[in-house]
């Protein structure tokens, strides 16, 4: 998070979350755009495929275009522009509707399984993700703490994407495009807002008390320091309380 989105976190009083760290819900919203697109230019033009692809790659476009003027990183436009080609060319070769959403389908069960495997070889995405985006490369991993906070809250995540499995799927077998996209806009801003708040929550609640944070993991190195603090050493003392 950048220096001007701590001091507006200061500014309204609340301490910064994982949305302020992540760069909020946006790209949620976004990934909603054309697949809302794709149904409706389905629906207007009588059930046609094309129609449906066409508006879902227009769509597409505009999103890549307004995020890339905000400022968003070139890279991640372009793989949300990808996944839109993918699933209009997958619809285009099977000419089934419902098509258009098995890319999501097969990504959120990939997630799953990714997150959960991430969970047991004691590499939580939530922290790759994090620790990435406040600078810290692999540090995280040696605060005992700090691992196994982001170990509980990264099950927050794999529970999103099972979730939205286990309404996908059904879904997606019995050709319900209506309902799929229904399902795609619901499950995911607002379980991804959901999933932002709840593993925030599970991340301050697993950290013992007095532990200095997310941006500043307690590693070997650090410890002789605290322990002199903690022991009277030869730093000067505070305050008389």
């Amino acid at each position: 998070m950048t220096d001007t989105s701590e001091r507006d976190a200061a500014a309204v009083g609340r301490p910064e979350s994982l949305a302020d760290l992540l760069g909020g819900r946006r790209g949620a919203v976004d990934a909603t755009v054309p697949p809302v697109a794709f149904t409706v230019g389905w629906l207007a033009g009588g059930r046609s495929v094309l129609v449906g692809v066409v508006a879902a790659l227009v769509a597409g476009a505009v999103v890549a275009g307004w995020r890339l003027r905000r400022g968003d990183r070139p890279r991640s436009v372009l793989v949300g522009l990808l996944a839109v080609c993918v699933a209009a060319l997958v619809v285009v070769r099977t000419g089934r509707a419902e098509d258009f959403f098995l890319v999501q389908l097969l990504a959120n069960a990939a997630s799953a399984l990714a997150w959960a495997a991430s969970i047991v070889v004691r590499w939580p995405l939530l922290g790759v993700v994090v620790g990435t985006a406040l600078g810290q490369r692999g540090r995280w991993r040696r605060d005992p703490a700090l691992l196994r906070a982001y170990g509980r809250a990264s099950w927050v995540w794999t529970g999103t994407y099972l979730l939205r499995v286990a309404v996908f799927l059904p879904l997606y077998l019995g050709g319900h495009v209506l309902a799929l996209t229904a399902a795609r806009v619901t499950l995911t801003w607002p379980l991804v807002a959901a999933a932002l708040a709840l593993s925030w929550a599970v991340l301050r609640r697993s950290l013992p008390a007095g532990h200095p944070g997310l941006r500043h993991p307690v590693t070997p190195q650090s410890e002789p320091a605290a322990k002199v603090r903690n022991d009277g050493g030869p730093e000067t003392p505070g305050p008389a309380q």
